[in-house]
């Protein structure tokens, strides 16, 4: 078992420039704890734009605007949190922060600006519990940790937003906690005060903020997800050339499966995933299509060059995520997001994050023997062979050279309601750490150059009769692999 997957929650910053603009506003930001050569970045829409590297602990940022703007500041550097700082914009405005130390999103905030006041209110509210998620941050705490100490922060947000103004910033943070309500329905524990909160800020907000306030709503709302089993439904986009298509143009075709993949270029994973899924696109012979759907503004996400060399679809709904597409498909909002769709239009499988191999496991499961190996697609069988003496299974597992997987004693086949039990391994040891060694591709440089894969095979009881089909399981403990049909 390997759980290892990469995964981009909120929208990370890439590294090219935005179109030049001619107005602009100035960030300056001092503190005597920021080590020489920590890089401030600006960034808007999820496109960098404008960068400074820290000398003295100073650092100015010009950034292009033409309206109010909300911008994010981070800092790259030791001793800065992974995290970043809303900073609200409008031409000619000179915003200065400082702190005494690295925790940049608690450090003061002079603005003229009154949405970054408002925000500021909203930061001081919950400035200790900010505090506290910031330093679990920055020692690395698994999620686990840090997601109680960040609900409580949501809840600090909403119990100071009824005494504030309704504006950009008050609905962009109702926006955030609206958000992770809905990646979280099931357990998110604050949704009845979400409710009514939601509720009393559309009664009060002045007039231009409907649109905003419809999607704050879909979020504490959110209509029906698809699911693994139901039929995928149609949607409209946009090619880079402006063009629209839909998703029926590719549905149902006969021996093609559909893979859509929700990315952004600012998304590091979905530039990691990317080399692996153009090498299964390319060996797929034409059994797979795939079209990615960007959560970018328009311009950035055509004019950017890794938009231009993809392969494969690359289509766009212009809502920057929050569209009717993603409220369809998406279970919650994280990049790269996976949904894998069979020629009779079912969804078989959806994903977050990625995990190496995925992509070469999938293209295997799709040109070899009839399988559904989605519950763990770095694993696939290769073969089967079925008689008297035993069932011999080949395998074959993708992954990082450098990470590990193991294969439990305890595994077994399971066919017409009994357990056939593993008695013997070749080209591996049951319950041993594993580390796939063979080169799966030709590439040497890169990201994809870690990408092998190990070959093995397991004998089983043999069958009391031949079943038309048979699920492997790997034990029954969570996690565990499991290859179905």
């Amino acid at each position: 078992m390997n759980k290892k997957n990469i995964i981009t929650v909120l929208l990370a910053l890439v590294a090219i420039m935005g179109q030049a603009q001619t107005k602009t506003a100035t960030i300056s930001g001092y503190s005597p704890a920021l080590k020489d050569g920590t890089v401030a970045e600006s960034s808007i829409d999820n496109v960098r734009v404008a960068s400074d590297t820290i000398i003295g602990g100073h650092f100015t940022l010009t950034v292009p605007v033409e309206g109010l703007t909300k911008s994010y500041l981070f800092l790259a550097g030791e001793g800065c949190p992974n995290h970043l700082m809303t900073i609200w914009l409008q031409p000619g405005a000179d915003v200065k922060v400082t702190g005494k130390d690295c925790l940049y999103p608690l450090w003061k905030v002079e603005s003229p600006l009154p949405e970054q006041q408002t925000l500021s209110r909203i930061m001081e509210y919950g400035h200790d519990t900010l505090a506290e998620f910031l330093r679990l941050n920055l020692a690395n705490a698994p999620w686990d940790e840090e997601r109680p100490v960040y609900m409580k922060y949501l809840k600090h947000t909403m119990d100071v937003l009824p005494s504030l103004p309704v504006d950009a910033a008050s609905l962009e943070e109702l926006e955030g906690v609206a958000m992770m309500a809905r990646n979280y329905t099931k357990d998110f524990p604050y949704m009845e005060q979400l409710k009514e909160l939601e509720a009393s800020t559309a009664a009060r907000a002045p007039k231009g903020f409907e649109e905003q306030l419809a999607l704050i709503h879909s979020q504490v709302y959110p209509p029906h997800i698809l699911q693994v089993g139901e039929e995928a439904i149609d949607a409209e986009l946009i090619d880079m050339q402006g063009q629209k298509h839909h998703l029926a143009e590719v549905l149902g075709q006969s021996d093609r499966y559909v893979l859509l993949d929700f990315w952004s270029l600012g998304c590091g994973p979905c530039r990691m995933a990317e080399p692996e899924m153009r090498s299964a696109y390319e060996q797929s012979q034409g059994k797979l299509e795939i079209i990615g759907i960007n959560q970018d503004k328009l311009s950035a996400w055509q004019e950017d060059n890794f938009s231009k060399n993809i392969v494969w679809k690359n289509w766009n709904d212009g809502k920057m995520g929050k569209g009717d597409i993603e409220n369809s498909y998406c279970d919650m909002r994280a990049i790269p997001y996976y949904v894998l769709i069979t020629p009779e239009r079912r969804i078989i499988w959806k994903g977050a994050g990625y995990g190496m191999g995925w992509f070469m496991g999938l293209l295997s499961a799709i040109n070899g023997s009839k399988q559904d190996n989605t519950a763990n697609l770095s694993l696939t069988i290769q073969q089967v062979d079925a008689d008297a003496s035993g069932t011999t299974v080949s395998f074959r597992y993708y992954g990082h050279k450098n990470l590990w997987f193991r294969i439990a004693k305890g595994s077994y086949l399971e066919a017409d309601g009994k357990k056939y039990k593993l008695t013997s391994a070749n080209g591996i040891t049951p319950d041993a750490d594993i580390y796939p060694q063979v080169r799966a591709t030709e590439t040497t440089e890169g990201y994809l150059s870690n990408l092998c894969y190990t070959d093995f095979t397991l004998t089983f009881e043999p069958f009391d009769t031949i079943p038309t089909s048979f699920d492997f399981k790997e034990g029954d403990g969570e996690g565990a692999f499991v290859i179905r049909n």
